[in-house]
């Protein structure tokens, strides 16, 4: 469904990403992880069409969208999240998902309904008159996927989606995920909680100072050497290994 191919993108002289080729098939959830910094929204912006690499391809459904304005990706049947949730503060949770409505339907009427059935989805069917300013954190989070998901796409990518909440939340937020999947949307997501991850994603790409340097299923590629020692320094997949000799002697 999604193919990135060769993509580089530089801001100075840092190499955000570097020669990155990843691939997600249509009907998964695959997950993108890494470090802080190792320049997994950098991807996603350039997957997106808010950011033109310096080299490298994007295609989508079969469709080059390489320097495409994220608006046309959008209605194409890709849309992201951003980690940091910034409803409208002003409007109702209905009025912010209907944001999203409006790519299709150029209605108010339409838009409106379309994003209570949204809300119902994603667990704010209860708060679709509140103030969007009223909402928790994790009610934000819920209402940022929510509007994603008003644009009906194909492919959703979700930046951080679980980040800031709490593990409560998380179980609470990660069926919703899943859902979305089974419901006929593709899902990329970034993430940090790795449970989540284990626990939803079937493949896993693992990205570290700009380079993809893993991939495969999320329990295997959390043993890899290269991957603990990205998260942990170098000599770490070592001492853990002689950590765990030591145990069973």
């Amino acid at each position: 469904m999604l193919q990135a191919r060769h993509v580089s993108i530089s801001f100075g002289g840092l190499k955000a990403v570097d020669d990155a080729s990843l691939a997600v098939p249509a009907g998964s959830i695959t997950s993108l992880i890494g470090p802080n910094g190792a320049g997994k929204s950098t991807l996603f912006g350039i997957l997106s069409g808010f950011l033109e690499p310096d080299a490298g391809s994007v295609s989508f459904l079969g469709q080059e969208v390489t320097g495409l304005a994220p608006h046309r990706i959008c209605r194409l049947g890709m849309t992201r999240t951003f980690q940091l949730a910034q409803p409208f503060a002003g409007q109702t949770v209905r009025e912010n998902i209907a944001v999203g409505s409006h790519l299709h339907r150029a209605q108010r009427k339409a838009a409106l309904a379309h994003a209570e059935s949204i809300a119902l989805r994603v667990g704010l069917s209860g708060r679709l008159d509140r103030p969007a300013r009223d909402l928790t954190i994790a009610g934000r989070k819920r209402l940022e996927l929510a509007r994603a998901l008003a644009t009906e796409p194909k492919l959703l990518l979700l930046d951080e989606v679980l980040a800031g909440l709490n593990p409560q939340e998380v179980s609470e937020m990660s069926p919703v995920i899943r859902s979305i999947r089974d419901g006929g949307v593709t899902v990329l997501m970034i993430e940090h909680v790795m449970q989540a991850v284990m626990n939803l994603s079937e493949h896993t790409w693992v990205l570290n100072n700009g380079q993809l340097i893993a991939e495969g299923k999320p329990a295997d590629v959390t043993r890899d050497p290269r991957v603990i020692e990205a998260y942990l320094g170098r000599g770490a997949a070592e001492r853990l290994r002689t950590s765990g000799n030591e145990a069973h002697a």
